[in-house]
């Protein structure tokens, strides 16, 4: 069955960067086909893995204002649209919102989304949403039940109390979360006693399991400086080292329980 990944936490955090990376354990393991889905209005999830974007879901929201072929609706037209838009590479496909054309939400263009994620959710063993900072955008499109919520923040205040209010925020929207995972990301070593004081706080207020700690990464600074794929980076890159054993604990958890 395929298994649902979401992210979530405040803008900045590295939630695109954790996709990237896991992404790349992902296809290392063969744990595939992927569906990488780009939920961010910003969106630069095809940057990190080396890849260009044509068409996108606020492109196609605009085709949908003008004239339809023939003998064909609204919802057909939809579908078609987001089956051109998938860019395929080996072992995943990426689906990208993009911006809306003018003002308004994304609202129809996310029940088209999940419509069609739910048709093709057969071909795929996972689904990674790469989300904007929030989560309402993951209530709109009818994400009913997330298998994994892995949910980021900065080695900051603001970015744990935004992580734990994240995790409070999941019932009320009518969210089905299986597993709730805080990650920190860029964190300093040593970690700062008062640093983890609150990791350890949200953890306990909350349903999540801290997932782990990410050290700050030349490799990835260097990456991204570069212009190359995060899924070029070596195995023997500290950071790809961190977040194997990582994504290695996480997964295993699932599978033990």
């Amino acid at each position: 069955m395929t298994k649902v990944i979401a992210m979530a936490g405040k803008g900045g955090t590295g939630k695109t960067t954790t996709s990237a990376l896991l992404t790349r354990y992902l296809l290392q393991k063969k744990m595939t086909p992927l569906l990488l889905v780009d939920a961010d209005a910003n969106a630069n999830l095809n940057e990190l893995l080396g890849m260009k974007v044509g068409l996108t879901l606020g492109k196609i929201r605009k085709e949908l204002k003008g004239e339809l072929p023939p003998n064909m609706s609204r919802d057909q037209f939809m579908e078609l649209k987001i089956h051109q838009a998938l860019i395929e590479e080996i072992g995943f496909d990426l689906l990208v919102m993009g911006q809306p054309d003018g003002p308004g939400c994304y609202c129809a263009a996310n029940q088209y989304l999940a419509m069609t994620m739910d048709k093709l959710a057969d071909n795929y063993q996972y689904i990674i949403v790469d989300n904007e900072a929030g989560m309402e955008h993951l209530s709109r499109m009818n994400l009913r039940t997330i298998d994994y919520l892995f949910i980021t923040s900065d080695p900051s205040a603001r970015g744990i109390l935004t992580a734990k209010r994240i995790s409070d925020i999941t019932a009320p929207l009518g969210l089905d979360v299986k597993h709730q995972y805080l990650l920190i990301n860029r964190a300093p070593q040593p970690l700062p006693s008062l640093l983890q004081e609150k990791i350890n706080a949200a953890v306990a207020e909350t349903g999540m399991t801290l997932g782990g700690i990410i050290p700050t990464s030349n490799d990835l600074i260097n990456q991204e400086l570069s212009g190359e794929s995060y899924l070029k980076l070596g195995d023997d890159a500290e950071i790809i080292q961190t977040t194997t054993a990582l994504f290695d604990t996480i997964f295993a958890m699932d599978t033990s329980q």
